[in-house]
């Protein structure tokens, strides 16, 4: 080997290029360290076309920024953005570098619709169940109610617009949508009433049902004696409601109930 000059050539051009690298990536090491990188400045903005309302920077100089670790070079972005996520209100974060010693942070914060369940959560826009201040949450007006099984909120959130559209031709809104155990489904209106709508049997289920009870509800008004608490749609061709203390069951049908 050692009389092969072609293969000490090449072996020593081997281990020179290793050193050159091995320098290289020393003095990349050296450099990153240097002060002029340390971490300075974090800039926290909303989203182009809607600016931050709640998220602020005491939770943010709390909750997030003690989980920032490293300097321009070595922090870890991916970290970054789930330590930002973790403050309250912060529904996505988008973490940048900008030179040579700033990072940036585009957040979006979730849009309460309404509370879900008991224990306090609320449920955004998006169907994105989430913990944050049930007052703050108050602030543009009441909130909605929803509840449903784990797993259900985008379904709970999608029936609730669908719902919307549905009970518009008598102009009432829902104000609280709820998916049983079961998966029976009940709306309560804002003028207080109630309707069961019960389970989907299938993809018409329950326009079939509130249809039905629209094409009815203004000869209701007019013959109930106050407002209507209660509506049963349960049963194939009819209704049970209650109104003023008068209970009717099984109205314009048959008296068997579909489950």
């Amino acid at each position: 080997m050692w009389q092969d000059v072609k293969m000490l050539n090449a072996l020593s051009g081997l281990l020179l290029a290793l050193a050159v690298l091995a320098l290289f990536g020393a003095g990349l090491w050296w450099l990153g360290q240097r002060p002029m990188f340390t971490l300075k400045t974090i800039v926290v903005e909303g989203t182009r076309d809607v600016p931050l309302r709640r998220v602020n920077a005491l939770t943010i100089r709390t909750a997030a920024v003690p989980r920032i670790k490293g300097n321009f070079f070595t922090a870890d972005l991916e970290t970054v953005r789930s330590a930002f996520e973790s403050v309250p209100w912060v529904r996505r974060a988008m973490v940048r570098r900008e030179w040579p010693d700033r990072l940036i942070v585009t957040i979006e914060e979730h849009r309460p619709l309404g509370t879900w369940g008991e224990d306090g959560s609320l449920l955004s826009a998006e169907g994105d169940v989430f913990t944050a201040n049930l007052a703050e949450a108050e602030e543009d007006g009441p909130l909605l109610a929803f509840d449903g099984p784990e797993g259900s909120e985008k379904d709970v959130l999608t029936r609730y617009r669908d719902l919307g559209n549905w009970f518009a031709p008598l102009s009432l809104k829902p104000e609280a949508v709820e998916l049983s155990s079961r998966y029976a489904w009940t709306v309560k209106l804002d003028n207080g009433m109630t309707v069961e709508l019960g389970r989907e049997q299938d993809k018409d289920t329950l326009r079939k049902r509130v249809a039905r009870l629209i094409s009815v509800y203004p000869q209701l008004q007019g013959r109930m004696n106050g407002g209507i608490e209660n509506v049963d749609m349960r049963y194939p061709n009819g209704m049970a409601l209650n109104a003023g203390g008068l209970t009717l069951a099984g109205m314009a049908g048959k008296h068997n109930k579909a489950k």
